[in-house]
């Protein structure tokens, strides 16, 4: 494959028509210039859902509840602390707090949790993806971009890429029509790109989209990171059914394999492919070394919300670091989620 982007016609054949060992080979060529080619990088942090009250209704996530639902919850700061702490213990570096669209939350809520945060403990910020930038700042009657700088200020780190799906707003309009449209993503993206926030970004795919919403959710990202260059990772993470109100049937292996290749390919810009071994499992996340990915992810001392839908794997940094050098690669424990 020459350096010459293709164009969309010629990526959606790579969906429908393409070999995956050949797209596979291609990926992995691309991944080794532009990562080091010996390297596996991975870290130790944990996914902190402060709160599973949620105005949003996604049909696709298990995770959310009204404020009428008994097993809601909001957490103190204490249980925050506490969850840090042991963080901190196992040797981790970051904590990656995302929470659902509560009703009554505002700004002021945030702020002080991120600053008492950094007032107590030495940690890496990863936190608040674009849906809940978009809604604390209709809540608290501001704008995006007031929103991000005051959590800025107030010890934010760097952004999450989640809440992104598929960028195409008739695929949105279906899953989470009380979300954020497309270009509300972008632009929190974009706004926190221009005030020195690094992001990640995401796309969860395997439910009611096409191969070509997913080739133009891998173009709008590419075309902000043209703009900005400010997201570090792109991570692809299949649809878990299980427990959700739009069901369905879980991607395998070959379609995520596929799919992981081809955002390699196509996201040219951006340095670092993450592989999902949360929802495929420690041997797809192991085969997806040879598909694009230079990065492992997390080792999630704590996650919810795919448990949530019925998948739980867990690993513990012996294990990561094992499957990396089983593999063939050295691997490198990186701090922060901006890959520096």
């Amino acid at each position: 494959m020459s350096n010459k982007r293709l164009s969309k016609k010629e990526y959606l054949r790579l969906f429908t028509r393409s070999n995956l060992l050949e797209i596979g080979h291609q990926a992995h060529e691309m991944r080794n210039k532009m990562a080091d080619p010996r390297t596996v990088t991975f870290i130790i942090d944990r996914n902190i859902n402060y709160t599973n009250i949620c105005v949003s209704g996604c049909s696709f996530c298990a995770f959310w509840r009204t404020q009428d639902n008994k097993d809601n919850y909001l957490l103190d700061k204490r249980t925050i602390f506490k969850k840090i702490e042991e963080t901190i213990k196992l040797g981790g570096t970051q904590i990656l707090m995302q929470g659902g669209l509560h009703p009554v939350l505002k700004l002021n809520y945030y702020t002080e949790l991120l600053k008492s945060i950094k007032a107590k403990f030495k940690i890496h910020i990863h936190s608040f993806s674009p849906p809940e930038i978009i809604h604390i700042a209709r809540v608290s009657k501001l704008s995006p971009r007031e929103v991000l700088q005051a959590l800025k200020e107030a010890g934010l780190d760097s952004l999450p890429g989640g809440g992104a799906e598929i960028l195409v707003d008739r695929v949105r309009n279906r899953l989470s029509p009380n979300k954020c449209t497309s270009d509300e993503w972008l632009n929190v993206m974009r706004e926190s790109h221009e005030l020195g926030l690094r992001t990640t970004a995401t796309m969860m795919f395997g439910h009611i989209e096409t191969p070509k919403d997913r080739i133009e959710h891998l173009i709008k990202i590419r075309k902000l990171q043209d703009e900005t260059g400010g997201f570090t990772a792109f991570i692809p993470w299949t649809y878990q059914p299980q427990n959700t109100l739009l069901g369905g049937i879980t991607s395998g292996g070959h379609d995520y394999l596929k799919t992981l290749a081809i955002s390699r390919l196509m996201l040219d810009n951006i340095p670092n492919i993450q592989a999902s071994w949360v929802t495929q499992g420690p041997k797809i996340g192991q085969l997806a070394l040879f598909f694009g990915a230079n990065d492992l992810g997390s080792t999630m001392i704590e996650e919810n919300v795919v448990r949530s839908a019925g998948t739980s794997y867990t690993m513990t940094r012996e294990e990561i670091v094992r499957l990396i050098k089983d593999s063939g690669f050295k691997p490198k424990q990186r701090e922060t989620s901006i890959y520096e």
